[in-house]
């Protein structure tokens, strides 16, 4: 939902001025924009003290050159960026429809066809972001938009480019959502898809349960459960119960990829490695 522009706020990003905030997170501040067509947009503005990391500057434009390359009818598709100078920006297109969390607190968990629908639509986005050489790292339900044309999986501004080994903290902050964010990734591990899996079904379960699995209360308590309990998949639709369990598993090998997400959930098996033979009419 948005809310008004507060008195530090710019008015306009270059060709885009600001109408109000749409959100702030460890990264930046999301505000709604407009550009001179009158067309809306989400325009991102990154923390002037990430901007000035010269680490983080250059990854920024790596990350800001894969997203382009994301197809657009699973995400908010980059429209712009500014990549050098002050602020640093990334504008993208505005995806109208409330948030997963939000739909799901005002009407309650989702249920048969539409929990399926949603879980196959974000891990076909999955597939395509990780297409394009980035794992997301912060996929939650508030990152789940419902527009009237399906889900579309958003926020890019802690997504990471697929050689990236940096861990769970940055500049002093915690990068991720804690109730939804992979083990491997509270430890510095190595960042794979494995870890988007995992974070998808802990929104999956989300969605069917109304609640995180791994509960909530306080920042060593969820990482706690996390690393080391088992989620709390009660309630979960049985037709999903065993491939959520499955992708919630704390050793990355054991999740099933992406690819193998999608297959179960449309009823598709992997094709032969070479086609059948064409049989010939009989003269």
């Amino acid at each position: 939902m948005q809310a008004p522009l507060r008195d530090r706020d710019p008015r306009r990003l270059g060709p885009y001025r600001l109408l109000g905030r749409l959100g702030r997170g460890g990264m930046g501040t999301v505000f709604l924009g407009e550009d001179d067509a009158g067309r809306r947009v989400a325009v991102k503005v990154i923390n002037a003290e990430l901007a000035d990391d010269e680490a983080f500057h250059e990854r920024f434009r790596s990350e800001v050159t894969a997203a382009r390359q994301v197809r657009r009818f699973c995400t908010a598709a980059v429209l712009d960026a500014r990549l050098d100078g002050e602020p640093l920006y990334v504008v993208t297109e505005y995806v109208a429809g409330p948030p997963l969390e939000t739909a799901v607190k005002e009407n309650g968990p989702l249920r048969g066809g539409d929990l399926e629908a949603l879980a196959v639509n974000i891990a076909t986005a999955l597939s395509a972001i990780h297409g394009a050489g980035i794992v997301h790292r912060d996929l939650k339900p508030s990152n789940v938009l419902l527009s009237p044309t399906g889900p579309r999986v958003i926020d890019f501004g802690i997504a990471r480019a697929l050689d990236a080994t940096d861990g769970p903290t940055r500049t002093g902050q915690f990068i991720g959502t804690p109730a939804y964010m992979a083990p491997e990734l509270m430890h510095g591990r190595e960042i794979t898809p494995a870890a988007d899996v995992f974070s998808w079904g802990c929104v999956v379960a989300y969605a069917g349960t109304g609640r995180a699995p791994f509960g909530g209360g306080t920042l060593p308590e969820i990482i706690n459960r996390v690393t080391g309990g088992e989620a709390d998949l009660d309630g979960l639709d049985p037709a999903l119960r065993d491939l959520v369990a499955r992708s919630l598993a704390k050793d990355p090998a054991e999740r099933p990829a992406v690819k193998q997400l999608i297959q179960t959930l449309t009823g598709e098996e992997e094709p032969p490695a070479t086609p059948p033979p064409v049989a010939l009419p009989t003269p």
